[in-house]
């Protein structure tokens, strides 16, 4: 199962909260490179695996689930202020 770093979990919380309890829904994309979309949405979709972990709320659909199943989200800002991504293999 995709496991959260501090920052991820921070970060991912303090967006949540700011849309009253929505999560970030990483989605497989249709093309087969491997692509994720991100989205801040208001609940997870029928078949979506749901995480939390300390407040923080990811939902994966059924590809992001399998695709992210042995990897590690983690997130910072860069120096605009933008949440950066990354996505590692579990140690």
């Amino acid at each position: 199962m995709l496991q959260l770093t501090e920052n991820a979990t921070t970060i991912v919380r303090s967006i949540s909260e700011q849309a009253q309890g929505a999560g970030l829904r990483l989605a497989a994309d249709a093309e087969p490179d491997g692509a994720l979309s991100a989205a801040l949405v208001p609940e997870p979709e029928g078949a979506d695996q749901v995480i939390e972990q300390e407040g923080a709320r990811v939902f994966l659909d059924q590809g992001a689930a399998a695709e992210l199943d042995d990897k590690v989200l983690d997130a910072g800002m860069d120096d605009s202020g933008n949440v950066q991504f990354g996505i590692s293999q579990q140690g």
